[in-house]
């Protein structure tokens, strides 16, 4: 077996200061003339069009980007903010400003230099209704961003119609991450496609090759000299990714020495790997992986029906034979390692037939067809759960266990795995039943996008205002107490509202073999490559 270390859920009181495995890179990382890391990952959807992480809201962009693009500050272990592309900064105090002071040391891999107009064109250019950018925008504000300012050539000013205190959090990601001004100037309808010359940032790490579904090569940025914590370029030259959608392929090559680490790895291959490796399973923040029940088109507008359905699942069992016991299940519609999490929840909505069964007997579907599926005027209680490819072998076992639950008490649903584009067209009129994803994410603010009547993200279409009320009061308030206060009650209003069902929280689970060291992990699990040596 392998050593494993697992985050485990931490107190609502303790987790903003123990959120992950410490992500403050050691200092040093002095150059060598060569050497290279070979990292196995998953790679889906990232050829269609997802290669861009201010316009893509896939984990998995800005889980490979991160070697090319910086950020204006670092987000550490405990929470806090340390300087990074910004040497200072300060927040007014209606909160509705934030003002940069950046370093004056930093090129672009083109050459061109990182100033406040670059800043000014990025965050421009990602809250531009042209690029279409969805999570991106929405941590930029939306609606609530009223423009950057430039100051001076290494001043700028980011403005707000209203207090927004989620941004500093939000300026720390890869997604509002910065692109050269020449890139944005020539070729801005190319970054969704990427590639060299393209994906051109300030990272330790330039985009040198590019063979879609299969790799990714980043070659050391040697002027790199502004990483976070003091970082300077990277020890060794080269990062391989290898783009393996197969768990079982990604396991063995890191297994076998063929990839120095390997991530997105499954619970169920961990126990086979070989105990030369290190295996780190860091839980993420943000939305568990859920499902979405659209209460504005189908039999999901009934609240009851809602409420049934979540109580049919036998959640526990579900989880715990397929994750084997290292994902935990979920009661919230936050992680228990997310900042506000409603740990009261636990043990609320336990799975029980019974109650299912009067749910829907309330809500008159009294009748069974043939095939022991509920009735009502002649029509049978079916929902349409449609998922977006490709579906891991482990959430097809968790839906088949979820569609055989639901039978149980008469109630039908029909699985339909789709191409993207077969999904979109589908998830754009919202003509579906339910849908399902997890959403990785530091901060509570996530809930705007899934709850919001103008969320892009809301696949349930809710559309309450007081709902409204709640999360536009959460992201104008910058006192911790507040918040939590305000998004507790997100949380107790979904319990029983229903709009979305917890399933499990997934861990972003890493296999790293013993010729890695120095390697630390951002607060999503992320690894991050700046201190890394080779033995």
């Amino acid at each position: 077996m392998p050593s494993l270390r697992r985050l485990l859920p931490l107190s609502a009181v303790a987790v903003a200061a123990t959120l992950a495995l410490s992500a403050c890179a050691p200092t040093g990382g002095e150059s060598a003339d060569g050497g290279e890391v070979v990292w196995a990952i998953e790679g889906a959807n990232l050829s269609a069009g997802h290669m861009d992480p201010q316009t893509s809201q896939l984990d998995v962009s800005a889980l490979v980007q991160r070697a090319v693009l910086d950020s204006l500050v670092f987000q550490e272990a405990d929470g806090s903010f340390s300087p990074w592309l910004a040497e200072s900064w300060e927040v007014s105090g209606d909160g509705t400003s934030y003002t940069f002071v950046l370093r004056d040391d930093v090129t672009f891999h083109d050459g061109e230099p990182f100033d406040a107009t670059a800043v000014k064109a990025n965050f421009d250019r990602i809250v531009d209704p042209e690029t279409a950018s969805a999570q991106a925008a929405s941590m930029m504000g939306a609606d609530f961003y009223a423009g950057t300012e430039v100051v001076d050539d290494h001043t700028v000013r980011v403005e707000f119609t209203q207090p927004y205190a989620p941004f500093l959090q939000a300026a720390s990601t890869a997604h509002l991450g910065f692109y050269s001004p020449a890139v944005l100037a020539e070729s801005a309808d190319r970054l969704k496609a990427g590639g060299p010359g393209v994906t051109v940032g300030t990272g330790p790490f330039e985009l040198t090759d590019y063979t879609p579904d299969q790799e990714l090569v980043y070659t050391r940025n040697d002027d790199y000299a502004w990483g976070p914590d003091g970082q300077g370029a990277p020890s060794f030259e080269t990062l391989r990714v290898s783009i393996l959608p197969e768990a079982a392929v990604r396991a063995g090559v890191v297994d076998s020495g063929e990839a120095d680490l390997a991530s997105q790895l499954p619970p169920n291959l961990v126990g086979d790997l070989s105990d030369t490796l290190t295996v780190e399973a860091i839980e993420y923040p943000g939305l568990p992986y859920s499902l979405y029940l659209n209460e504005a088109y189908g039999v999901f507008a009934d609240q009851r029906v809602r409420q049934a359905f979540s109580r049919a699942i036998d959640i526990d069992t579900a989880v715990e034979e397929i994750y084997f016991g290292q994902f935990p299940r979920a009661w919230s519609i936050l992680g228990s390692t997310t900042p506000t999490y409603d740990a009261s929840l636990e043990g609320t909505w336990p799975f029980d037939p019974d109650a299912a069964n009067a749910l829907l007997d309330e809500a008159g579907w009294t009748e069974r067809d043939a095939e022991g599926y509920r009735t009502q005027n002649g029509e049978r209680l079916s929902a349409r759960w449609i998922a977006w490819t490709p579906v891991p072998d482990d959430r097809a076992a968790l839906g088949n266990a979820i569609q055989s639950d639901l039978k149980a008490v008469g109630f039908e649903i029909v699985r339909e795995v789709l191409e993207p584009g077969a999904y979109n067209e589908q998830y754009g009129p919202k003509t579906y039943d339910l849908t399902d994803w997890g959403f990785s994410g530091v901060d509570p603010d996530l809930l705007r996008s899934h709850l919001h009547s103008e969320g892009f993200q809301n696949a349930s279409q809710v559309n309450d205002p007081a709902m409204d009320l709640l999360l536009e009061d959460a992201v104008a308030t910058s006192d911790a107490a507040e918040r939590a206060v305000l998004y507790r009650e997100v949380q107790q209003w979904n319990a029983e509202h229903v709009a979305i069902v917890p399933l499990y929280s997934p861990a972003f689970i890493t296999a790293v073999g013993e010729t890695i060291s120095g390697l630390e992990y951002d607060l999503y699990g992320r690894p991050l490559f700046y201190g890394v040596t080779l033995e």
